[in-house]
């Protein structure tokens, strides 16, 4: 197999999975009906959020640390990480017995620092990116004589991360198609070589966001463009690994671009029909598959949910900001006489129709309306989008001129 030219093979998937395998739960993979049938699929979803630290990065981790000769491990470890990366080493370098340094980006979500500091390990937030922290950490560990555990660019790593594959294969052997998110490459990587081993005619297809194409970049031969933030932080790799990137290069049929929209509407749905946290590299692959419909129609589909480490208050937001797409929270903008009665009204005719006010903002100090003028701004709760068009609807039928403010 081409992959072994790497030093990674099958043989080595399952040498990690015989050395993790008592030290990590199996995470569940299950047919999603729901989304089979709203994805025109049959989709089966490999719950890495439930892992004890959220994420799949917990395989590689511990399979590197496990591999640390016990003379050694006194000297400790170091690892840079957006979150996920870190959490799984100081969780289990902690249960080990090693000491441990995690450097993260200062802007990395306050839930995963204190989750990483939680479990043990020694925090230090350095640079505005993870090229930023990644230097630094490389810093700390030639002056500190660390071992560096890398995130996604060490064999140890990439073979752990495979051990997922080794799951989902066991519990659907039928699935021809894998899509899995792709930040440096390390999941992918151990993903491809297992799966490509075990069933030679299954399709690995990656995801990454618009805002931070890395792999893609670098399978192109060219330095990535990287416009704007993105909700999918554990995936805005700046630079793919070099490891990694020869082993897609060989084993991944296509990379899938997905935007914010689409990341924040794969977070809603698995939230609303898997009753699951997803963060935004976790949600990536079901956003692929609500991107290009039509590419995976009717495919026997294994979608990665690789870890569900989302700040709740950011969580919070893309529920309400979901419920606007769905117009189930509209807000109208309605010139109206400033007089007595006109508010009541109008609140009187929205819960006539039975709808839920949420907020209401009266102008009346607007230079560009006239001096017996007002303008209401006002929010509303409907059941979905029909119920909220018939609100609107008996809102103007009782002379209002309502508009819909975008979201």
């Amino acid at each position: 197999m081409a992959a072994a030219a790497y030093g990674i093979s099958l043989q080595d998937v399952r040498a990690a999975q015989q050395r993790i395998g008592d030290q990590l739960d199996a995470t569940p993979c299950l047919h999603s009906r729901t989304l089979s049938r709203l994805t025109a699929t049959q989709l089966y979803i490999k719950f890495e959020n439930l892992q004890f630290t959220g994420s799949f990065k917990e395989r590689g981790a511990l399979n590197r640390l496990l591999q640390i000769p016990p003379a050694e491990r006194a000297r400790g470890v170091c690892a840079m990480s957006a979150g996920n990366h870190g959490q799984a080493v100081a969780y289990h370098a902690h249960r080990l017995g090693i000491p441990a340094t995690i450097v993260m980006p200062r802007h990395t979500p306050f839930v995963k620092v204190e989750h990483t500091r939680a479990h043990g390990a020694n925090v230090i937030l350095a640079g505005d990116s993870l090229e930023e922290a990644f230097a630094h950490a490389q810093q700390l560990t030639a002056a500190q004589g660390l071992i560096f555990i890398h995130p996604y660019d060490d064999p140890a790593v990439i073979a752990g991360a495979g051990t997922v594959a080794l799951e989902m294969l066991a519990t659907a052997p039928n699935l021809d198609l894998l899509l899995v998110p792709i930040g440096g490459g390390g999941l992918i990587s151990g993903i491809a070589i297992a799966a490509k081993a075990l069933s030679p005619a299954i399709e690995i297809y990656g995801v990454q966001t618009r805002t931070h194409p890395s792999m893609v970049a670098a399978l192109q031969g060219r330095e990535g463009v990287f416009r704007g933030d993105t909700i999918a932080e554990g995936i805005a790799v700046k630079a793919a690994g070099k490891l990694t990137r020869e082993i897609v290069r060989e084993l991944v049929r296509d990379i899938v671009l997905v935007g914010e929209n689409d990341l924040e509407c794969a977070i809603a749905l698995l939230l609303n029909v898997e009753k699951t946290v997803a963060e935004g590299a976790g949600a990536a692959a079901l956003a692929a598959l609500l991107c290009e419909p039509e590419r995976f129609r009717g495919r026997q589909i294994g979608l990665v949910l690789s870890g569900g480490n989302i700040d709740p208050r950011l969580l919070a937001s893309v529920i309400m900001r979901e419920l606007v797409r769905q117009q189930r929270i509209v807000t109208l903008r309605i010139p109206i006489l400033d007089q007595p009665g006109v508010l009541a009204r109008i609140s009187q005719i929205v819960g006539e129709q039975g709808g839920n006010i949420l907020d209401v903002f009266h102008r009346r100090l607007s230079l560009n309306l006239p001096v017996k003028s007002a303008t209401l701004e006002l929010s509303f709760e409907a059941r979905d989008a029909p119920h909220a068009q018939a609100i609107i609807a008996a809102i103007r039928a009782a002379g209002f001129e309502p508009t819909i403010l975008p979201p």
